[in-house]
């Protein structure tokens, strides 16, 4: 018999139980990344209140104990009683849901917090909050707690006592301290470099702003103030590479409360990297906002030339990708009513932000080169296009070879990719594996109905370094688009992707890990809507196979091997995999390929500035900064560590 559902059964959560109740569906999920949400939630609060012309400087302080505080020097939250909820101003904002001064344009003309939620989802899953308010030369105080009460219910946020006035000040802002709780995130530990990396982008995307982070667990200081905003930013993208002209172009402009700042700088390498902001939220996956800029640009490129006699009239247009070519650009806009598609940020959907763009960045390129100004560097923009442009027509017809015209017994493909029987992209995994002999293991341990083998014979090229005809002329290459079929750059359709989940299996160790990285480095580079849609995954095979007559145990990073050991226990072998070769089909099925039992790791793109910057660094020309980089982050005594472990 099935219970009665009647209206007493419904659960009615007051305050910000909701949040307590379900926090991934407001900070995404209670890791590490969830943990810095709620630190971004309240940075975001003060850059707002400071890109709309209130104070100029944040500060970050990560205290000992595990809390943080942020603080910065803009007007202060309101202190004064609300009309309708009968409570200060700032004891509304951290305790209220969809409560704040920034769904209208009365208080601020731009804003990334949308959804009024920020401070009091901070609030709801903290321990404790304490804020102080500098205003109208008082200060004031407040502190929140959660804690289950005697009925064992949790009540979060409360306020242990109303906004209180506790003297007199000077300045002006708002502090705010919260600990994080235990019982909400697993692990407990604010990341340094990654707060850092955030402050110098805002740094750069708001000019002349002070940012300032201090680690009191460590001593670790930093400051951020970029007087050039994003030509600086521009200029530190484009470190370790050859500049096809010294400074970067710079615009700014203003239509229809659409804000606009533009860095544009080339250099001599052969892809370009677009990196763009919404009210400093960073748009990963473009947007609007950049097909007005690409479709600008392009537009005034092509009239430019033909009108100063750069292109002849026998000569076709030239399309964007050739006037991108080698092009580090750097767009942020500030705009109201943000429609971002997914619940991500990750791309603008306003049509209105195209229209603006494309006609500012026409209007503003005008005003840049007109007359004699700055016509070299136009020139070289243009003929380094029209380069490209010939280099494109050899690319297409290699392209053309790559291909997959009826089924995938292509001649490009026989011999080299075994497929599944299963036809649902959704359900196909794609394994692109190191060398014929593993190759081979796995095609027999696989599970055909899903899975699909393509071993590599060699190394494939190093995409960063060669332009596309290049890279199109590696048999490698070629046969992983072809087995892919959705071709690359302009022509890139991920809607045609035969495999929904494309898994790089490489050996375990340093010629393993240089083809992941060239693998990664070419999809990034080409079909980096792959990494964006997360469809690329690294496989991890076991490093050790520790066992002995009546027991085995397989390990995955040398962190375990002490611990199988132990387990095994006295007698136990040791066998180092040196290569995916060396294991029969049914030890690659249970320890790489069954999807129960196998680790994957996804590939994705979180931080598009430390991606672009790492590919360059790692796998570009310049020698020298590969080589700082090498030795500031790698650990060199790991290996005497993990000896010293197994000795005793």
């Amino acid at each position: 018999m099935s219970k009665q559902y009647e209206s007493k059964d419904i659960v009615i959560l007051e305050g910000l139980e909701a949040v307590r109740l379900r926090p991934g569906m407001y900070i995404g999920t209670t890791g590490i990344k969830g943990l810095h949400h709620i630190l971004w939630e309240i940075v975001d609060n003060s850059i707002d209140e400071i890109t709309n012309g209130h104070g100029n400087t944040i500060s970050i302080t990560l205290e000992k104990d595990g809390s943080v505080i942020v603080e910065d020097n803009g007007r202060g939250i309101p202190v004064d009683i609300h009309p309708t909820q009968k409570k200060s101003g700032v004891e509304v904002v951290f305790t209220q849901l969809h409560a704040g001064g920034k769904f209208n344009t009365d208080n601020y003309d731009y804003s990334g917090g949308l959804h009024g939620v920020g401070a009091s989802v901070t609030n709801a899953l903290s321990k404790w909050c304490k804020v102080w308010v500098h205003k109208g030369g008082k200060e004031y105080f407040v502190e929140f707690e959660s804690f289950v009460n005697a009925q064992g219910k949790n009540k979060c946020g409360i306020a242990k006592a109303p906004l209180t006035e506790i003297g007199k000040s000077t300045k002006t802002g708002t502090k705010v301290q919260f600990m994080p709780d235990e019982a909400v995130f697993p692990i407990i530990k604010f990341d340094y470099d990654t707060i850092a990396k955030r402050l110098r982008e805002l740094a750069f995307l708001n000019r002349g702003i002070f940012l300032k982070l201090n680690d009191k667990r460590t001593g670790q200081k930093d400051e951020y103030c970029f007087e050039g905003g994003l030509k600086d930013f521009a200029i530190f993208l484009n470190e370790g590479k050859s500049k096809l002209y010294a400074n970067p172009i710079f615009l700014t402009g203003e239509e229809k409360k659409i804000k606009m700042e533009l860095a544009i700088h080339h250099t001599e390498t052969y892809t370009d990297n677009i990196i763009s902001y919404v009210n400093n939220i960073p748009t990963t996956e473009g947007g609007t906002h950049e097909v007005g800029f690409k479709s600008g640009f392009t537009k005034f490129m092509n009239e430019y030339a033909r009108k100063n006699n750069l292109l002849k009239e026998n000569e076709a247009n030239l399309i964007g990708d050739d006037f991108r070519e080698g092009m580090t650009a750097v767009l942020s806009i500030k705009m109201n009513n943000i429609q971002f598609e997914g619940q991500t940020k990750g791309k603008l959907g306003n049509p209105e932000a195209k229209v603006v763009i494309d006609k500012l960045v026409i209007q503003e390129l005008t005003k840049y080169f007109s007359g004699q100004q700055n016509t070299k560097q136009i020139e070289q923009i243009i003929n380094k296009a029209k380069g490209a442009a010939k280099v494109r027509e050899a690319a297409r017809k290699a392209k053309e070879l790559t291909r997959v015209k009826n089924s995938v017994e292509n001649y490009n493909l026989v011999g080299k990719l075994s497929n599944c029987t299963g036809r649902n992209p959704e359900l196909s995994e794609l394994f692109i594996v190191e060398g014929d002999s593993a190759g081979g293991s796995a095609k027999q341990g696989r599970d055909r109905k899903f899975q699909a083998i393509l071993p590599l014979k060699g190394k494939p090229l190093n995409a960063e370094k060669k332009r596309l005809d290049q890279v199109l002329a590696n048999e490698e290459i070629r046969t992983i688009i072809s087995a892919l079929d959705t071709s690359i750059g302009e022509d890139f359709n991920i809607s045609n992707l035969r495999y929904h989940k494309i898994i790089i299996l490489s050996d375990a160790d340093q010629d393993g890990a240089h083809i992941r990285a060239i693998l990664c480095t070419f999809f990034f580079r080409y079909m980096k809507e792959l990494i964006t849609n997360g469809n690329v995954y690294i496989g991890l095979p076991p490093l050790y196979k520790v066992y002995k007559k009546d027991k085995e145990l397989y390990v995955y990073s040398d962190n375990e091997l002490p611990d199988a050991i132990s387990q095994v226990g006295k007698g136990y072998q040791i066998q180092r995999y040196k290569g995916l070769g060396e294991m029969n089909p049914e030890q690659l099925w249970e320890t790489t390929m069954d999807p129960s039992k196998r680790t994957l790791v996804r590939v994705t793109l979180e931080d598009a500035v430390e991606a672009e910057r790492l590919v360059v660094t790692l796998m570009g020309d310049d020698i020298a900064s590969r080589k700082e980089y090498i030795n500031q982050h790698a650990n060199f005594n790991k290996v005497d560590e993990f000896a010293k472990k197994i000795l005793k």
